[in-house]
């Protein structure tokens, strides 16, 4: 299903195909997400006016929603940009920062998935308020372990027909039937702000070049995970270690890291 082989050639495309990111996420990282996707090889854009939203939606490669810092005015720019992806079938991943913490991005976060998102990149809490359970979210911030969500991560899949991408210690993807499960990282990727909303824009870049969103969904996990273990054999600090997590996203489709990949089919 996903293999070291598949994960090569895909990074590989991201970097030859530089797919158009439409970013509409939060003030908090905007200029991280922005360079890990470049990292990668990706191309990203952050347009949020009203008078362009909807015209650079149907530009772009993929879309990516994000409600951490969600104002009155972003809502409606991504109304406006979920809508129009979901007409030209450009893919479209939600991240539902802090869903289950706060009643109005949570019950926009229960609109945006009416939209069909390609995928759904969230944390373990996050995901319990998306099936409607009490996610006992700290912030943004999960309390909860991935493995205590998988099953509400599987019925988010069913329920909204789309893909979850769960993290945490344990990363899984599922589709409500198929389920794989990833066991790369660092501790230390918790440590530095931006990485998991990072994460969220990479796998839309995915979507624009994998066959599926599943795939996709595999592809920039392992992406992050395994540059974050490499990242991490070299530095301690946090300081040193954002920078050093930049420079191994560029250069694990060079190195053939792959060969790290911890995968297996549930």
């Amino acid at each position: 299903m996903f293999q070291s082989d598949l994960f090569q050639s895909l990074m590989q495309e991201v970097n030859q195909k530089a797919p158009l990111v439409h970013c509409l996420t939060n003030d908090v990282v905007v200029n991280l997400t922005a360079n890990v996707l470049l990292a990668i090889g990706a191309s990203p854009a952050m347009v949020v006016a009203h008078e362009e939203v909807v015209d650079f939606a149907k530009l772009a490669s993929a879309l990516l929603v994000n409600v951490g810092t969600l104002t009155t005015y972003q809502s409606q720019a991504m109304r406006l940009a979920v809508k129009t992806a979901e007409q030209t079938k450009t893919p479209w991943v939600l991240d539902p920062v802090a869903a289950g913490a706060l009643n109005y991005r949570t019950n926009f976060c229960f609109e945006l998935l009416t939209y069909r998102p390609s995928v759904v990149r969230a944390n373990a809490s996050e995901i319990e308020a998306l099936a409607g359970k009490n996610g006992l979210a700290k912030g943004a911030d999960s309390t909860l372990s991935s493995d205590q969500a998988l099953e509400s991560a599987k019925f988010v899949a069913q329920k909204y027909q789309t893909v979850v991408a769960l993290t945490g210690q344990t990363d899984y993807v599922t589709d409500g039937n198929q389920v794989v499960a990833l066991d790369n990282g660092s501790v230390q990727l918790t440590k530095v702000t931006g990485t998991g909303c990072s994460l969220s824009a990479m796998v839309a870049a995915y979507c624009a070049v994998a066959p599926t969103p599943f795939i996709a969904a595999c592809a920039a996990l392992s992406h992050m995970a395994i540059a974050g273990e490499l990242a991490a054999a070299k530095t301690q600090a946090i300081g040193s270690f954002a920078v050093a997590l930049m420079d191994e996203l560029q250069l694990l489709p060079q190195n053939n890291q792959q060969r790290l990949l911890k995968c297996q089919t549930l």
